[in-house]
């Protein structure tokens, strides 16, 4: 895949982006999330079910090409200007509250949450392909971002900047991670460590990210329902369990059994 064109294609679709229509869009269509999170886990499983008996290479150029593809650096840069704009002003409340700067971010957001539906189908054909372990936690937390994804961006509820910023940034050392490892190249097991703290930072950084929305609210300076901010700290500490749980047993529990056995 050329790159170049990637990058072209997205920049275009930036440019005729009509984020008030995606909005009423989505707002009609807020059921449809449903009906794409249980197709996701029907051809999940179904393509698990069907693949059980055949094997597979390594698949290191598709994964390759995949991971490269899957970032999209002018949707990277223009969501980490927004976090240095974040630290550098510290206007916290304008900046996690609906203002005119994530007003900006909308489509934005609406192309990162298009690109994660796709990507995370993408994540999981490659895990059952490989015959690797497909854990609650991966099609869980897939799921769930949709979901949330969808009901927030029709209500353009306060938060969605920092939680864009904080989650495209993980993905995109992630997905490096990913890249590097299909191209050959020995990484370091600290490097995976280090994602997987990343990833538990920032769901603690989420359950700020609401709380400050809640008090805000209170102030009539942030966009947002009870509702929402509940379901999303529900999402965070779930997820902070879960990613706990996976960085204990695929690297602290790894290394005791290891010390054991030496």
């Amino acid at each position: 895949m050329n790159m170049s064109v990637l990058t072209l294609q997205e920049y275009e679709f930036e440019k005729q982006f009509n984020e008030n229509e995606a909005i009423q869009w989505m707002q009609e269509n807020c059921s449809t999330s449903f009906l794409f999170a249980g197709r996701f886990l029907c051809l999940v499983f179904s393509f698990r079910y069907m693949l059980r008996l055949r094997s597979f290479h390594s698949l290191g150029k598709p994964i390759w090409i995949y991971t490269t593809a899957t970032f999209c650096p002018p949707i990277y840069y223009h969501l980490i200007f927004f976090f240095i704009f974040m630290v550098f002003t510290k206007i916290t409340s304008v900046s996690t509250c609906i203002s005119p700067y994530f007003r900006n971010l909308l489509k934005e957001m609406f192309f990162v949450t298009k690109k994660s539906f796709l990507s995370c189908l993408g994540d999981t054909i490659f895990i059952i392909l490989r015959k690797q372990k497909l854990i609650f936690l991966h099609w869980y937390h897939h799921i769930t971002v949709l979901l949330y994804s969808w009901y927030s961006y029709k209500d353009m509820v306060a938060g969605g900047g920092w939680f864009m910023t904080m989650n495209y940034g993980v993905h995109a050392v992630m997905y490096s991670y990913y890249a590097l490892r299909a191209a050959g190249f020995r990484v370091s097991r600290k490097f995976a460590m280090f994602i997987t703290l990343s990833q538990i930072t920032q769901m603690l950084m989420g359950l700020v990210v609401n709380y400050l929305v809640f008090y805000w609210m209170q102030q009539d300076q942030c966009h947002s329902h009870v509702q929402n901010i509940i379901w999303s700290s529900l999402m965070y500490v779930s997820y902070f369990v879960l990613f706990c749980h996976f960085f204990f047993e695929a690297y602290i529990g790894k290394m005791r059994k290891t010390r054991k056995a030496e």
